[in-house]
């Protein structure tokens, strides 16, 4: 974080001094709304959440070091009194900001793949200099201004994620950090129940392109017309991404290996170079090309961006993460969240890992939420798709993952039942009805698919972020539970300190 006094602090938040803060005293270190990632020098942002209240740790963050808390209310203790947590956060990161003038924002929105492109952007900017991106998921009004705050004078690049869930937060967002490179992935589904339909979604996403300067780029997929369009609403340049002929940054020859990684020859002006992606996934190919053209506008050769992209990693758990037992059965965690379109990615690359590793597929999925009045559609079409895509095993979790189960079966003669693929590869286990099973919960689900697992079959565990199914792809995997940054992918594990946020934006 910039250095700022307490009393710089309450004059740019609106706020004022209470108890024994001293004006003077100055905050070094970032701002933490958990209690336990106070560092010394740091500011401890105190919030009021559903089922605990962040002003109940202020002592316990000030004895990690904290300078003072940010407080809605009066504590016994160094503080800034202001009227709102969140408001002041967007202030003071807005300020801090404005003092990094040299500093490159990029900002990155989509239906999907916001979290996967934002690791990608990040680790290709990393080769030209210090850059700042958020842990895991943080996108909305609470973890994108908290992102800002991590910058440093030593910062060059400050790569961003932006969701919402109706129209103007992205618009706010982007008013706390004028991006100056916009990326927009796609136009899907999610939160098509808060949005009413995919046309609004365009609207909100193409906020972020609205906010670009007319020096800076839109980088948009070519491969989606609603994002395309979006060119239309900007002054910026823009930037084309995609695997068509038109796109300025493109993908050909796309090949995918025994572990559902892509490789492929990445083109832009003209030149070429061969990238092996390390994610699982033929969608990481849109992701990969977006964070391309973020690497080469900024400077990054065409060579050494196809060598970055090839080392790149997946940073954000739970997205795609895969993991080989020692008996040789693949289990694919992409548990963080799920909506109609990052399913059909997700089971495209269990089909493919699956037919080229011999193995059965096992397809575990809880429910995908926040899709409104075409929920049951919506779910029923997956299950069509897990049909066609001849996945061998379906396990839906939850009351309202059952449709998963009529789609695939055939429900109104939609499409062909699940079959199993043999005798032999029949599972045993009397929960099991043809090639598809229900459980209630996620313990269950586990329960079911651990005696039935063997070498070379390859499970996928996906749902939307509430329904915890994590816990299957962990229990599988024999990993057991993580203990990670509770700022990160996983708030929902890490302890009675972390505070809700308020609006949720998270797509």
């Amino acid at each position: 974080m910039i250095g700022m006094t307490l009393g710089e602090i309450a004059r740019i938040t609106g706020g004022s001094l209470g108890d024994t803060a001293c004006p003077d005293d100055v905050v070094t270190a970032p701002v933490e709304f958990d209690s336990r990632l106070v560092r010394p020098g740091g500011l401890f942002l105190a919030l009021p959440g559903e089922h605990v209240d962040g002003h109940d740790y202020v002592a316990a963050a000030l004895a990690s070091g904290a300078v003072a808390a940010l407080a809605t209310k009066a504590v016994r203790a160094p503080h800034v009194l202001v009227a709102d947590g969140y408001q002041a956060l967007a202030a003071l990161a807005g300020a801090a900001l404005r003092r990094l003038p040299e500093v490159t924002v990029v900002g990155v929105t989509g239906s999907s793949g916001k979290t996967s492109t934002k690791d990608l952007i990040a680790q290709l900017l990393e080769r030209l200099g210090p850059t700042v991106a958020p842990p895991g998921s943080f996108n909305n009004e609470l973890g994108f201004p908290y992102t800002v705050l991590l910058a440093t004078e030593r910062t060059q690049f400050l790569v961003l994620e932006a969701s919402a869930r109706g129209l103007g937060h992205i618009r706010y967002l982007a008013e706390i950090a004028p991006p100056r490179i916009g990326v927009v992935l796609n136009v899907g589904s999610a939160h098509l129940g808060e949005f009413g339909s995919r046309a609004v979604i365009a609207r909100a996403k193409g906020e972020l392109v609205e906010a670009l300067p007319d020096d800076g780029v839109a980088i948009l997929n070519a491969d989606d017309p609603l994002v395309a369009a979006m060119r239309e609403r900007t002054t910026a340049r823009v930037v084309t991404f995609g695997t068509g002929p038109d796109a300025a940054v493109r993908a050909e020859e796309i090949a995918i290996d025994d572990m559902g990684r892509a490789g492929f020859a990445l083109r832009a002006g003209g030149a070429r170079a061969r990238v092996a992606l390390r994610l699982t996934g033929a969608h990481h190919v849109g992701n990969a090309l977006a964070a391309a053209a973020v690497a080469l506008e900024c400077g990054l050769s065409l060579p050494d961006t196809a060598d970055a992209l090839s080392a790149a990693t997946a940073r954000s758990h739970w997205r795609m993460e895969v993991t080989e037992r020692a008996d040789g059965v693949v289990v694919i965690n992409d548990a963080y969240n799920a909506n109609p379109e990052s399913m059909r990615a997700a089971l495209t690359a269990l089909a493919q890992l699956g037919g080229r590793r011999g193995g059965r597929t096992f397809a575990v999925l809880g429910a995908m939420g926040e899709l409104g009045p075409d929920e049951i559609a919506e779910h029923e079409g997956v299950g069509r798709l897990i049909a066609s895509l001849g996945v061998d095993r379906l396990v839906a979790v939850g009351e309202l993952a059952r449709p998963y189960l009529r789609g695939a079966a055939g429900a109104d003669g939609a499409a062909a039942p699940l079959a199993a693929t043999g005798a032999a590869a029949a599972p045993e286990n009397d929960s099991w009805r043809c090639a598809g099973a229900w459980a209630p919960d996620a313990d269950a689900a586990a329960d079911l698919l651990a005696g039935e697992l063997r070498g070379g079959d390859v499970v996928l565990v996906k749902a939307s972020r509430a329904i915890g199914l994590e816990r299957v792809a962990l229990a599988l995997a024999g990993t057991g539970p993580r203990h990670d940054d509770p700022r990160g992918s996983d708030p929902d594990q890490s302890g009675p300190r972390w505070v809700g946020l308020r609006t949720g934006m998270t797509e």
